[in-house]
């Protein structure tokens, strides 16, 4: 069986170092920051998607995603937390699975905090931002983890996300769909999404558990 998760939101919180970042990018270049609930409504996208939607022109976003990921990379780790139960969820999923991380932030940055949480062992794959063309919704990250992970269909694979893009994304790539309202958006807004809604991480580990 294998396990895929999503990062913000669902395993990890890293609100104040995103919200900081986006704040120093665009005093970078002068501009006003969008406030902080229009800002949170989008984590979950690339960043190039984030800017383009907070008014950023296609030609000035990677400007702004410089100076952003400039400011983000020293402050993430002293201004990011693991949401309450990810770490026994992380261990319990192990127990049953072969896990592996599918994230719209960079790979490399998203590494380096999994390591600092002592976790990233756990994982035997992680995608981000850099190793696709095509960001979640698309299938590509996850069907680029399941290839990793030599997913075959006699195995049964999930993710787990606190998004739609998760969702939409793991049905695209035919496997099974969980929310978690640990992240940004409402269980109402996620049941437009997907039929399995649940609390947190550890609440869909023990829920795949049942099901086994």
């Amino acid at each position: 069986m294998i396990i895929l998760f999503d990062l913000d939101g669902t395993l990890i919180d890293s609100t104040p170092a995103i919200l900081e970042s986006f704040k120093i990018a665009f005093e970078t270049f002068d501009t006003t920051c969008p406030n902080d609930e229009e800002i949170k409504k989008l984590i979950g996208l690339p960043l190039d998607i984030m800017f383009e939607k907070l008014g950023v022109s296609p030609e000035k976003k990677w400007d702004y995603v410089d100076a952003y990921k400039k400011h983000y990379r020293p402050i993430s780790k002293q201004k990011t937390t693991l949401l309450p139960f990810a770490k026994e969820a992380i261990i319990e999923a192990s127990k049953i699975a072969t896990l592996g991380i599918v994230t719209t932030k960079t790979a490399r940055y998203s590494e380096e905090l999994m390591q600092h949480f002592g976790v990233m062992r756990y994982f035997n794959v992680l995608i981000g931002r850099e190793n696709v063309q095509n960001p979640k919704p698309h299938p590509e990250p996850i069907l680029k983890a399941l290839q990793k992970l030599n997913y075959n269909k006699n195995k049964k694979a999930f993710m787990i996300g606190d998004t739609c893009l998760d969702s939409i994304s793991a049905k695209e790539a035919n496997i099974i769909s969980i929310a978690v309202t640990s992240g940004y958006i409402s269980k109402n807004d996620l049941l437009n999404c997907t039929d399995i809604v649940l609390k947190n991480s550890l609440k869909a580990i023990k829920y795949i558990k049942e099901k086994l």
